[in-house]
């Protein structure tokens, strides 16, 4: 009996899923394609922002439909790694013995995040269709709404997944704490990034959440263990902690 459980131990002590630095390259990238792709189809014309002259935008969206459709489904398909890359990350954590809320956090943060990607997405890519460009309100409502979802809807969520991992994981010493402050750095500018939805300013934070938000995934799939301790490690490394919270200095 004894046997039959070490063996168990030992072949469960290493996290069956997805390799999280694999999902997470295939993720940034989609993205990335999708914004060179649809810039080099549209001849060097970037897709133009809902604070931008009305006519413009629908001037690119009546030139350009096969860039906009194009960043559309790219973007759709990058919504896909980034859920997987959500699920996996908590489902890690849960394995190396991580159970505390900001893990659940973590988790609904990165599946909302791969949603509001999809509506972004979607939206976009009706943009791009023949003759949308002729109905003025119903592209600015699709305009609107691919920003108000992959722009501050998007980065506000990835924050919660964000500051969900690096928090649960850098203060139980799975990752390390300058990932940690790294994370909650790029999570503050994501929360704040919604006061692009009062305020036009705030636009700027959102880069500022996503493009430094790609290294963190990265970092985080290279760094977080896929193993977990043993039994005996996990015991010494828990009282240590224990200590150290406990005592008076």
């Amino acid at each position: 009996m004894d046997t039959n459980i070490a063996r168990h131990e030992a072949a469960t002590a290493r996290h069956i899923g997805p390799p999280l630095l694999m999902v997470a390259g295939i993720y940034v990238a989609l993205f990335l394609s999708s914004l060179i792709a649809s810039t080099l189809m549209a001849g060097g014309g970037h897709f133009p922002s809902p604070f931008e002259p009305e006519a413009l935008s629908r001037a690119y969206f009546a030139e350009h439909g096969d860039a906009v459709r194009m960043g559309g489904f790219l973007q759709f398909c990058c919504a896909v790694p980034l859920g997987i890359f959500g699920a996996t990350v908590v489902s890690r954590l849960r394995f190396l013995g991580v159970d505390v809320a900001g893990v659940s956090i973590a988790l609904f943060g990165g599946l909302g995040a791969a949603l509001m990607l999809f509506l972004s997405a979607m939206a976009q890519w009706t943009l791009g269709q023949p003759g949308i460009a002729d109905a003025p309100g119903v592209v600015r409502m699709l305009h609107l709404l691919a920003f108000a979802s992959g722009g501050p809807g998007y980065a506000v969520l990835f924050g919660l997944l964000v500051a969900g991992v690096s928090v649960s994981a850098g203060l139980t010493r799975r990752l390390p704490r300058w990932l940690m402050w790294f994370g909650l750095g790029i999570a503050i500018a994501a929360e704040l990034s919604a006061l692009s939805l009062v305020f036009q300013q705030a636009a700027y934070l959102l880069p500022l959440a996503r493009f430094p938000g790609f290294v963190w995934l990265l970092c985080v799939s290279t760094l977080l263990p896929r193993t977990r301790p043993s039994r005996g490690e996990a015991s010494f490394g828990g009282a240590r902690h224990i200590v150290s919270a406990t005592s008076p200095t």
